[in-house]
C-alpha cells in the first residue's frame, strides 16, 4: 500500500527536540548533562552511574522524568526547571524552514515531551514562534510522555484535532505508532547525529521501514518545500 500524501492535511503537528532543529546543534547534549547532574546529586552516585540510571529510564519510560516519577515518586517541577536551564544559542535561525512552515495550509502545533518554556526558547531562535498556534508539553500531558497513548488523546481533545486530517513529524519512530493508529500521516525526521533516537529505533525494531512510518526525511525544510510545491 502506498503512503498517504498531504493534500488532506489541515493540522501539522511537530515534535520539538531534534525535529524542528537538527541534532547536530547538540542542544539535547546539554539537557543530557543537566539530567546526569541532577540524578548524581539525587542518588549520591558518580556521573557514570548517574548516566546509566538516566538512560535506563529514558529507554524504558520514554523520558528520564517519567522513570523518576514512576520508580521514585519524584515531583517533576524542580527537575524540569533544572534540566532545561541551558544555552539555546547553538540553535540557528532557519529561514528556509520558516518560509515553508508558513506556506503550509492550516494550523501548526508543537507536541513535545519538553516544556513550553523550552519550546518557546528554541522556536524563537529558529524564528518560527509566530507560525504556531499552540504548544502541548509534558505538563499538559500530566507528565505522561509520548509514546503512551493518553497524551495523544488529550492533545487531540485539547486542540480539537481531527487525526484523519493531520500529519505528525517526529525523530523517534515509536512515537509515531499511536498517531498512525489514530489515522494521522506520519513522518520520521532522521538525523545521523541523533544517537539516542537511532538507539531507540534500533531497540524498538523501528527502522525506516516501520509500518507506522509513512515518510522519512533528513531535511525537514526541504521535505516541506516538496509538500508545498505539490
Amino acid at each position: 500500500m502506498s503512503a498517504p500524501g498531504f493534500h488532506h492535511v489541515e493540522t501539522w503537528i511537530f515534535d520539538l527536540d531534534n525535529t524542528l532543529y537538527p541534532a547536530s546543534c547538540r542542544l539535547f547534549d546539554q539537557i543530557d548533562v543537566r539530567m546526569g547532574e541532577f540524578i548524581a546529586d539525587m542518588f549520591k552516585v558518580d556521573r557514570v552511574e548517574a548516566r546509566r540510571i538516566q538512560k535506563d529510564f529514558f529507554y524504558k519510560y520514554g523520558t528520564t522524568l517519567r522513570g523518576l516519577m514512576s520508580e521514585h515518586q519524584m515531583a517533576p517541577e524542580t527537575f524540569l526547571d533544572y534540566v532545561h536551564d541551558i544555552d539555546h544559542s547553538p540553535v540557528p535561525a532557519n529561514n528556509a524552514l520558516a518560509v515553508n512552515l508558513e506556506a503550509l495550509p492550516g494550523r501548526k502545533l508543537v507536541f513535545t515531551n519538553g516544556t513550553v518554556t523550552h519550546a518557546t526558547n528554541v522556536m524563537q531562535r529558529i524564528g518560527i514562534t509566530h507560525l504556531f498556534d499552540g504548544i502541548f508539553d509534558i505538563v499538559h500531558s500530566d507528565y505522561i510522555p509520548k509514546p503512551e497513548r493518553g497524551p495523544y488523546e488529550k492533545f487531540i481533545s485539547d486542540h480539537k484535532v481531527d487525526p484523519g486530517k493531520s500529519a505528525m513529524f517526529e525523530d523517534i519512530a515509536r512515537n509515531l505508532a499511536v498517531p498512525h493508529d489514530l489515522g494521522m500521516t506520519t513522518v520520521l525526521v532522521h538525523d545521523d547525529a541523533n544517537e539516542d533516537s537511532a538507539k531507540i529505533n534500533t531497540i524498538s525494531g523501528d527502522a525506516h521501514g516501520a509500518p507506522h512510518v509513512h515518510h522519512t526525511t533528513d531535511d525537514l525544510a526541504g521535505f516541506l518545500a516538496q509538500i508545498n510545491s505539490a
